[in-house]
């Protein structure tokens, strides 16, 4: 993080630009944390750029939001073609592609709000899976924009209110993560149980005479 900040600071007229850039590469499921983009982002318009608040606040949440679609369009368009990809973080299958479309056709708007917290690359592969299951893009990019503004606000003002002392902003972001993480997880769990013991109960189909 600090050679991160040392970075941006050298390079600070371009630095929302940099952040945007980065944070859209996210989208592609690229090695690069939202969070801790986001985090430079409050700390550098607190402590080393102030006159540039509202343009690295700004990169940050447009940045986050333009990842999301980029994701939910790489899903639309390559459709079941990302279950083949190595790269992804968290592998896409027929199976989880089907969980989540469970959790969009009953949960809507809160499966993506929720998922936007979701790190390790399940974020990405949320979006991906909207789009994979023609997630209509109206409906995503609004429920989405929403997500976007509350979770980009609430990083970029937790680092801006700790300043220099980012360690502490880091440390609670990755704690919240890992609870968000164990909850999804259990959550998918549940959710396999269920689709498991419902076939397994299903009443057989009547044999044809």
């Amino acid at each position: 993080m600090e050679t991160l900040l040392q970075w941006l600071s050298l390079h600070a007229d371009n630095a929302h630009f940099i952040i945007f850039g980065l944070l859209v590469l996210t989208g592609f499921s690229l090695p690069i944390s939202e969070e801790l983009m986001l985090i430079a982002t409050g700390v550098l318009a607190s402590s080393v750029i102030p006159d540039n608040t509202i343009h690295l606040f700004l990169a940050g949440l447009l940045g986050c939001y333009f990842s999301d679609c980029v994701a939910y369009w790489l899903g639309r368009r390559m459709g079941v073609k990302l279950y083949n990809v190595k790269w992804l973080p968290f592998s896409l299958t027929e199976k989880r592609v089907a969980k989540m479309k469970w959790f969009y056709d009953n949960y809507g708007f809160l499966t993506l709000f929720v998922g936007r917290f979701i790190p390790f690359g399940v974020r990405n592969c949320i979006f991906m899976t909207a789009g994979i299951g023609k997630m209509h893009f109206g409906k995503f990019a609004a429920s989405d924009a929403v997500g976007c503004l509350f979770f980009s606000t609430l990083i970029f003002a937790l680092a801006y209110s700790f300043g220099k002392n980012y360690e502490i902003v880091s440390q609670v972001m990755h704690q919240s993560n890992l609870i968000i993480f164990a909850l999804f997880l259990v959550g998918a769990i549940g959710v396999g149980m269920y689709f498991a013991f419902r076939k397994k109960t299903a009443p057989a189909e009547a044999e044809p005479s």
